[in-house]
């Protein structure tokens, strides 16, 4: 197993026992760091749905979507379902929201909230951001809430968003990012990177790698410092460790970020 395929591993079975515990949080299982830190608050949003709700995100990419009654919506890493329902309320009755995740018992849960929901326009499939399931062309708007940090092939998920877009389409994801350099002491941390940290880029390489694909009208429409607590870290790092993370780069941050593919491609 090559070195990606063990990330995305370590990532599959953190979310998986996060899936099954009810637990919240990207590390959120009993024991151990809780990243929901990183999560804004949702229930005040039409179609919020609290089972659906682990507190996994790290903004509301619905807020500048530009979501239309009827658009076609794709959701990537969509955990249990959170985001799918709010996007489901926008497209209404005439559009469509897919949600994918590489999570069975994460696809599980979805299908079972949107089960109580009785949406006969919401679906939810079994997949990889890097090679995604669906046709070129065939998806309005595509959203994202801390997840694409969470992918090694960082330039091949974007290829991807590229390709399944519209003409026209667009996408509104909230990620993580840093601002400087991360060591590789730190990067080799598990616990780190599926805790949304390690597996972050620079903002700058970032918005390169978005503009590199294709993507204008780049725009990153909001912005906030997540601040990690000291207990938190002492949980997974040595203190070394924690004076080397304090010490690598200028601040974490979660990012709202939208862009455009070309109508003519």
């Amino acid at each position: 197993m090559n070195t990606q395929d063990k990330l995305k591993q370590i990532v599959k079975d953190k979310y998986g026992k996060i899936a099954l515990s009810n637990n919240s949080g990207c590390c959120g299982s009993s024991g151990e760091p809780d990243y929901s830190i990183f999560n804004d608050d949702y229930s005040k949003l039409d179609g919020y749905t609290v089972e659906a709700d682990l507190n996994l995100g790290c903004g509301i990419p619905t807020e500048f979507a530009g979501i239309k009654e009827g658009n076609t919506v794709l959701d990537l890493g969509c955990g249990a379902g959170n985001d799918v329902f709010v996007a489901r309320q926008l497209v209404g009755d005439s559009g469509k929201v897919i949600g994918l995740d590489f999570t069975e018992e994460m696809i599980a849960k979805a299908k079972a909230n949107n089960q109580k929901l009785g949406y006969d326009n919401v679906e939810f499939y079994l997949g990889d951001i890097e090679e995604m399931p669906f046709e070129q062309n065939s998806i309005d708007v595509i959203i994202s809430n801390c997840v694409l940090n969470l992918v090694p092939n960082k330039q091949k998920a974007f290829a991807e968003i590229y390709r399944t877009l519209t003409p026209g389409g667009h996408f509104c994801v909230s990620d993580i990012v840093i601002k400087g350099e991360i060591s590789d002491e730190l990067r080799a941390s598990a616990e780190l990177y599926a805790g949304c940290v390690t597996g972050a880029m620079n903002e700058d390489e970032y918005i390169g790698l978005i503009k590199e694909t294709g993507f204008v009208e780049v725009e990153i429409k909001k912005s906030k410092e997540i601040v990690i607590p000291d207990s938190m870290l002492e949980s997974i790092l040595s203190e070394q460790e924690i004076d080397i993370f304090k010490n690598s780069f200028n601040g974490i941050f979660s990012i709202t970020v939208v862009g455009k593919k070309n109508s003519l491609k």
